[in-house]
């Protein structure tokens, strides 16, 4: 452990903060006036020994360190249990919510117009979708492993027939 070593000034304000103060230096000896507070209070800052909230100084948890003094314990939080029902119903609401819907598609969009030409009884080839989309070939066979297969959870299934090009369904 790191004894941390004061002045007779710095260790009587923080003394003083800490037991009559909660914590706020709002007390100086009578010798330290102007540049001499300023430099007191430049001591403790430099230190990590005070923080300010911008208009007060307040005796930081290193503060209460360097005089062996107990750190205050943060106060407990009240529950208002009108919060904490709306919480509870609405971590409920968004449980229900994430186990019933599934990815969902628009309805004018070239992966909704894929989807339909996947569930067509002759289903589709990868040129007839790229002719459709405007999509290369590896984009449209990544749409079926990514978006389809992995989010959508669709099945895709392809059957090749003798001679001819692979052909994709929607299981």
């Amino acid at each position: 452990m790191t004894t941390t070593q004061l002045t007779a000034s710095q260790h009587a304000v923080l003394a003083h903060a800490i037991h009559h103060g909660d914590g706020k230096l709002d007390w100086f000896p009578d010798n330290i006036k102007g540049g001499a507070r300023k430099k007191v209070l430049d001591g403790l800052f430099n230190r990590a020994l005070i923080t300010t909230n911008g208009s007060d100084w307040f005796v930081a948890a290193e503060g209460y360190d360097a005089l062996g003094c107990a750190r205050p314990a943060p106060a407990p939080l009240a529950t208002d249990p009108e919060i904490e029902a709306a919480v509870t119903a609405a971590e409920a609401t968004w449980a229900q919510e994430r186990t019933d819907t599934k990815p969902r598609t628009r309805e004018n969009s070239k992966q909704a117009t894929v989807i339909q030409m996947l569930r067509r009884p002759e289903g589709a080839t990868v040129r007839q979708i790229c002719e459709t989309t405007g999509w290369q070939a590896h984009t449209v066979r990544g749409t079926f492993a990514g978006a389809f297969k992995k989010k959508l959870g669709l099945a895709i299934l392809s059957d090749k027939t003798d001679g001819g090009e692979r052909v994709y369904r929607i299981a």
